[in-house]
């Protein structure tokens, strides 16, 4: 065992932590997820519950929104989500770009926190459109590229290239897990990280079961 001790800190640390950022959950709603041709739509359901359950269990800051739930034209958040975070309060908007609406702005301020990991469908619209706000804002922005998706894979493909190319940063499921868990030591998030590894297939069941 030769971990550095103590660990570099958190909130400072340029790669992601549970104390330098948040997580923003933006429209993963019945319409959007049916809509999304760009992969798989359980294995997208499955990954982006999967985010917000390591999420929550590393106590990562999160924001909720949906778009038209008011106004009766769209259905809330997808239980696979909600039934994670069910005491998270919803921020619905009318705005297609997230940032443009007060209450979502505020929020996000609110968290004082630079390092944003952004989830929204669909890719090329409800993720990009924010992003490209927030990197103009000074915010590091990143998002999980297999728990978003887009109309199709070319559309969904061109929106990570236009916001990598503005200064997003790209990670996966399994990459975020990783980088919040950082080192096998951390015993009291371990069995967080080994069940969310489990869940996005990283690992099969059963293969690390004592720990889980």
């Amino acid at each position: 065992m030769s971990s550095i001790t103590p660990i570099r800190d958190p909130k400072s640390d340029h790669l992601l932590t549970p104390e330098n950022s948040a997580l923003i959950i933006i429209d993963y709603q019945p319409t959007q997820v049916n809509s999304i041709n760009s992969m798989d739509k359980r294995e997208l359901v499955n990954n982006i519950a999967d985010v917000t359950q390591v999420a929550h269990g590393f106590n990562v800051p999160i924001v909720l929104s949906t778009i038209n739930v008011e106004s009766g034209a769209n259905g809330p958040t997808i239980p696979q989500i909600k039934d994670v975070i069910p005491n998270q309060p919803e921020i619905d908007r009318t705005s297609i770009n997230s940032w443009e609406d007060k209450e979502f702005q505020e929020a996000v301020k609110a968290l004082d926190r630079k390092k944003l990991v952004i989830c929204a469908l669909w890719t090329e619209v409800c993720l990009s459109f924010p992003t490209l706000d927030l990197l103009k804002e000074g915010y590091e922005v990143y998002t999980i590229v297999d728990a978003v998706g887009g109309t199709s894979k070319m559309a969904h493909d061109t929106a990570l290239r236009r916001i990598e190319q503005a200064g997003a940063k790209l990670s996966s499921v399994t990459q975020y897990i990783c980088e919040l868990q950082r080192d096998w030591n951390r015993d009291e998030t371990r069995g967080i990280f080994v069940k969310g590894l489990v869940k996005n297939g990283s690992f099969f069941s059963g293969t690390l079961e004592k720990d889980s």
